[in-house]
């Protein structure tokens, strides 16, 4: 496999990070598996591209269509090499405020969408001892804002997951990285996310962390994303944009915060013989 002969599985690539990052695999060549709630959105894409791209109908919450879709789109071009984890929305409410139908369908889009993806092309990619797997998850899957935790939730989800899927499958020559894009300049909050009834009670926090980001140009991912793909040793972390100098103190201060009690958890390791067969953890 070079450069120009790859073949991607885009999900969500109607719009945004998807439409862009499938435009730039094409436009140097590569073929792309796009595919949408609505294929009649990417009618663009094979407009300019034809029969380098195959639009599928994909909703990623149903797992029995995600392997189908899969299957078709392996037996269309006999591979595929990148997967891009990118379909999901965002949810706007305080935890008090959300509904147990809002949550779920949150985790049903971000975090078993991803899942379902992910379980139906790794089979594909193992036989062929290679393939790249870029989980979009965001800066809020190492970091979380107040107002929108089923978001973080469902992204730090799909972090832990993928920090395990990496251990597992890079002996047959897979790749993973979590690709955490900062605020950019996109359509995800008019028509890509969804928000709870509103809860007087929480004005105060609402009004405190109503101020404005400095967001980036979403055209600028693709080079980042090509690069990503192309390099020998993928990250299994990548930013996209101004996330590090925020994030840095706070994971300082996660870590002096460990130091600090430390002590407290060491003694509550008890004084049993450090011979135990298993971890233990929770």
């Amino acid at each position: 496999m070079t450069v120009s002969n790859r073949t991607w599985f885009i999900t969500g690539s109607s719009k945004g990070f998807g439409r862009l990052w499938a435009q730039a695999a094409l436009e140097r060549g590569d073929r792309v598996v796009a595919t949408a709630r609505n294929t009649a959105d990417l009618e663009h894409l094979v407009e300019e591209f034809g029969n380098l791209v195959l639009p599928l109908r994909l909703d990623v919450t149903d797992r029995d269509g995600v392997f189908t879709a899969v299957g078709q789109a392996a037996e269309h071009f006999g591979t595929i090499d990148v997967l891009v984890n990118n379909a999901g929305f965002g949810h706007f409410g305080m935890v008090e405020e959300l509904t147990e139908v809002e949550i779920r369908t949150q985790m049903e889009t971000n975090f078993f969408g991803a899942l379902w993806v992910t379980q139906a092309v790794v089979p594909i990619m193992r036989a062929q001892r290679s393939g790249r797997i870029l989980q979009i998850t965001s800066e809020g899957g190492v970091r979380a804002f107040p107002g929108i935790g089923a978001y973080h939730a469902s992204k730090w989800a799909l972090e832990g997951l993928s920090e395990s899927l990496w251990q597992e499958v890079e002996q047959f020559g897979i790749q993973v990285t979590n690709v955490e894009p900062g605020p950019y300049n996109t359509d995800w909050l008019a028509t890509g996310s969804r928000t709870s009834a509103v809860d007087s009670a929480y004005d105060d926090v609402r009004a405190t962390t109503a101020g404005g980001f400095d967001v980036g140009d979403p055209a600028a991912t693709s080079a980042a994303i090509l690069q990503l793909v192309d390099t020998d040793r993928a990250p299994h972390r990548l930013f996209l944009g101004k996330t590090y100098d925020d994030i840095v103190p706070i994971y300082q201060d996660r870590l002096e915060t460990w130091r600090r009690w430390q002590p407290t958890a060491l003694a509550a390791f008890g004084h049993i013989a450090n011979t135990a067969t298993t971890r233990g953890e929770h």
